[in-house]
């Protein structure tokens, strides 16, 4: 690893690399804009569309297609190249978007939320991709920052975007706008974007290691983000959705054994670098959930905010990652991976312990400072993690890399969901009955000790953060851009 001074102008927009760095941040932006503004129209859409008992699958259905395709994408763009499978993704997305703008029910809505998905699974990791390929580990060190920084400005213009366009417009356009972003980064992509595909010889596509993979995984997401919702945990459909989850993937590791270019190889699963990487994105994905589902609830239901109050105390989060992000590139040349990446495990420690001195009588400032420094601890923990994996492997392995730690990331949210659902839902159950509401309905009283002890949960799983960041080597030898 290189500790060379490194030159803004060198790795900045102004570059010779910079329009495709723009690009990235311009497919990114589409991905992180449509984290935020969606939830704020969701009123808008059912009071035009109906469908109030469906809606919750407009997000779940988008998880489910962006987290399942992303380790297949990250295969195929080893194979084929980084461009064509990110403009798929672009154009995936755009169309999604399109077709979301003229949905004309809540299950067609619902549907082309599918194909939004789709595009995203391909846009967020690819693009990662691109800036490992392009970008040494010291100048990613700057990178990084600019890749962060459309984070943080998304996490402020989705909400705003959101209720301007559902107040005063039409939900419509929240989906309409993504057509100029997405169109921009795909022509500088065509335009700017020249690679040589590091590997001329003919691929064998791993179809069957797909499927199983595809559909296994959406079953194991799918029980883990609607069991103990749409069904009981113990129901008869919980159970085989899970029992077929287990089976399929099984046979996929059997699969993936065998296969001549397999879609997931397993030397991923004994690789000391992207174990500690992957296990860490897990519980980044855990820990984010829980804040992004139980934050907002704890600051309407609890605190008695407006819905606009409680989406920017979330804010506070998603405002201090991008700001540990562009600091932890210089850390890490300096002082190392591991001891960066430790750093950032405790202050999330810090952070959720913060969060657990939040009480139904503190000001909502004290539940944002808990978040801005959750923020903190996770930017320096997440962005190093994923310029170490990538550092670790050469060019025809770093998408597949680059897509398990996405996949990990995204199966740590469905975990959540499931984990956090279940010990909140278990002491309303305890307090009100098993005829309990849901949960914006649950008195304040009940309401609160029950997400506290959401934030437990989250405390247990900062801690377990710090050790899996403990596995990671300080000094990883970068293997050198094509």
């Amino acid at each position: 690893m290189t500790t060379e001074r490194i030159d803004r102008t060198g790795v900045g927009l102004r570059s010779e690399r910079g329009p495709i760095l723009l690009a990235v941040m311009l497919s990114v932006g589409l991905v992180a804009i449509d984290a935020t503004i969606l939830a704020t129209a969701v009123p808008s859409i059912v009071a035009d569309l109906g469908g109030f008992t469906q809606f919750p699958w407009l997000f779940s259905i988008y998880l489910l297609a962006q987290a399942v395709s992303v380790p297949i994408y990250g295969k195929l763009a080893d194979q084929r190249g980084r461009k064509p499978i990110m403009l798929l993704g672009v154009g995936l997305f755009l169309l999604g978007s399109v077709l979301c703008g003229f949905a004309w029910s809540m299950p067609a809505l619902i549907a082309f939320r599918l194909i939004q998905g789709l595009g995203a699974g391909a846009i967020q990791p690819i693009g990662m991709t691109i800036v490992g390929d392009i970008y040494t580990v010291a100048e990613r060190a700057k990178v990084q920052g600019y890749i962060a920084s459309v984070w943080g400005i998304s996490s402020f213009v989705g909400p705003t975007l959101g209720g301007v366009f559902s107040d005063f417009i039409s939900w419509r356009w929240i989906f309409f706008v993504n057509i100029p972003l997405g169109m921009a980064a795909a022509w500088v992509l065509v335009r700017r974007f020249d690679e040589q595909v590091a590997d001329k010889t003919s691929h064998r596509i791993d179809y069957a290691g797909a499927i199983l993979l595809s559909v296994g995984g959406s079953l194991l997401l799918l029980g883990l983000l609607e069991g103990g919702v749409m069904w009981a945990w113990d129901s008869p459909t919980s159970i085989v959705i899970l029992a077929a989850a287990v089976v399929l993937l099984t046979a996929f590791v059997l699969v993936e054994r065998r296969a001549a270019e397999p879609i997931l190889p397993l030397w991923v699963l004994g690789h000391r670098v992207l174990n500690s990487a992957n296990s860490a994105a897990l519980l980044i994905g855990l820990l984010m959930i829980g804040l992004s589902t139980y934050v907002p609830l704890f600051a309407q239901s609890v605190l008695g905010t407006s819905a606009l109050v409680a989406g920017f105390t979330l804010a506070a989060m998603t405002l201090g990652w991008p700001i540990a992000a562009s600091l932890a590139g210089r850390i890490y040349l300096r002082v190392g991976f591991r001891t960066t990446m430790s750093m950032g495990a405790l202050i999330v420690v810090l952070g959720s312990g913060v969060l657990l001195t939040v009480s139904a009588t503190s000001a909502v400032l004290h539940l944002a400072a808990a978040c801005f420094i959750i923020g903190i601890g996770l930017g320096f923990s997440a962005s190093p993690s994923v310029v170490a994996a990538q550092s670790s492997v050469e060019w025809q392995t770093r998408g597949v890399v680059t897509g398990a730690n996405m996949f990990a990331r995204s199966v740590g949210s469905a975990v959540g969901v499931a984990v956090f659902g279940a010990v909140a839902n278990g002491v309303v159950a305890a307090r009100l009955g098993d005829d309990h509401a849901d949960l914006e309905k649950v008195p304040a009283g009940v309401l609160a000790p029950a997400i506290h002890d959401v934030y437990y949960g989250a405390a247990a799983a900062a801690l377990l953060l710090v050790v899996a960041v403990l596995f990671m080597p300080n000094r990883i030898t970068e293997r050198p851009p094509r």
